[in-house]
């Protein structure tokens, strides 16, 4: 019976321990999961914390300032396209039907106005030259027999009436000769050359304005008619800009306002261009309204139909703004670096966690480095190497912040992972 009673009381200190060493343990898994929990979320927020040592400042050129508040110009973002004016643009059309001979140009050629551009053969043409001849035979021969009636009558040997009738009659072919002489004109024929005998069927086309060949229609051998372009010309020197604006925009807008675009496709290269009209009726089915603008300067590279995106200034404002260099951009984000103390908190944790001789370490960089912290900002109006910021987290104000040599410091933090402990 006593090894019964011993037995059980064995087994009974047995369980007890168990029941202790358990919660033990269960009490030893929830700090762990408590300090996990912090160490991610230091680990999170020292994501965008970088260190740079003096030496390193010094080697890149980076230097501190704080965010100012500057006098900036403030603009009016559009969307639009480049045209050129009717009046720059023309078909190169023949006065007269005929077949083309020759053609002198091809797309992309510069061509001045008059200059020869194809030429056709046209055998009715000869018909005219062959009128204007017998015209001008015609009128020698009226003015020979006014000059003769002229003498009779003055001699009384005819009556006046003679003498009108034939000057109505040199009235007549005069007019027909100066008809044809324009006809011929028209169609690049000298009336002078036909005088002299000469009669030609071939017949030269010209330009009508100077400017670029964007396109010919035609072929040698081709039928052409006055209906029938046989290229086109753009002259590029006149472009203008269609923007269109929103309903609320359109009281800060006047005539005058200077705009500053760039090439949607091509954003590095800007150009300047003046507002001469504001449309008065909404643009098709859309709440915006038409601005036309002129372009001035620089046209380089600038073709119609190319999409731009443009900037009119429209005043100035005082806003907070850093300089422009300040600001870099990481996958499509905008981000200042402000300068703060997380990174020499995290040296001091690595000589902790080290021993001795990595406090000593740490001691010995933390007194020669700074710690940055990358803050992601909404860029405004840009104006005299200024551009306006919007901060996405609250900075004490005159914190120092890094206004040159912002770069470095972003490609630092891209090799080190963001981590510099």
């Amino acid at each position: 019976m006593k090894q019964i009673i011993v037995i059980l009381t064995v087994v009974g200190i047995l369980l007890s321990c168990g029941g202790k060493g358990t919660a033990k343990v269960e009490g030893a898994e929830e700090v762990k999961s408590e300090e996990t929990h912090a160490e991610e979320g230091h680990s999170e927020a020292e994501g965008n914390v970088v260190a740079v040592t003096e030496e390193q400042m010094k080697t890149a050129g980076i230097e501190l300032g704080t965010i100012e508040l500057k006098n900036l110009k403030t603009s009016i973002r559009a969307n639009g396209t480049l045209s050129v004016p009717n009046q720059n643009k023309a078909l190169i059309t023949s006065i007269s039907s005929g077949v083309l001979r020759t053609l002198l140009i091809q797309p992309g050629s510069f061509v001045r106005k008059g200059q020869a551009v194809a030429t056709i053969v046209n055998p009715d043409a000869a018909r005219l030259q062959q009128d204007l001849q017998t015209t001008n035979a015609q009128i020698n021969m009226a003015e020979i027999e006014l000059k003769r009636q002229q003498e009779l009558v003055e001699g009384n040997a005819a009556p006046l009436k003679n003498v009108q009738r034939v000057q109505t009659e040199l009235a007549t072919l005069r007019a027909t000769r100066n008809a044809l002489t324009k006809q011929l004109s028209a169609m690049g024929i000298s009336a002078a050359s036909v005088s002299r005998g000469n009669i030609v069927t071939t017949i030269t086309i010209t330009a009508p304005i100077s400017g670029t060949v964007s396109e010919v229609t035609a072929q040698i051998g081709s039928p052409v008619d006055p209906a029938t372009p046989i290229a086109e010309i753009v002259n590029n020197s006149q472009l203008h800009l269609d923007l269109f604006v929103y309903e609320k925009d359109l009281p800060k807008l006047h005539a005058g306002q200077v705009i500053h675009f760039t090439l949607t496709n091509n954003p590095g290269k800007e150009y300047d261009a003046k507002i001469f009209s504001i449309g008065t009726a909404f643009a098709s089915e859309t709440k915006t309204i038409p601005i036309h603008a002129m372009v001035f300067g620089d046209k380089t590279g600038l073709i119609e139909g190319m999409n731009i995106t443009a900037l009119i200034s429209i005043g100035t404002s005082v806003v907070p703004a850093v300089p422009t260099e300040a600001i870099v951009s990481a996958q499509g984000v905008d981000y200042i670096f402000v300068q703060t103390t997380a990174a020499s908190d995290s040296l001091a944790e690595v000589g902790h966690n080290e021993g001795e001789h990595g406090e000593k370490e740490a001691e010995h960089n933390m007194g020669k480095s700074l710690s940055f912290e990358r803050i992601q900002v909404v860029k405004g109006a840009s104006d005299v190497g200024y551009t306006e910021v919007t901060l996405m987290k609250q900075v004490p104000q005159n914190t120092p912040i890094v206004t040159k040599g912002a770069f470095f410091v972003m490609a630092k933090m891209s090799n080190t992972g963001g981590h510099e402990h």
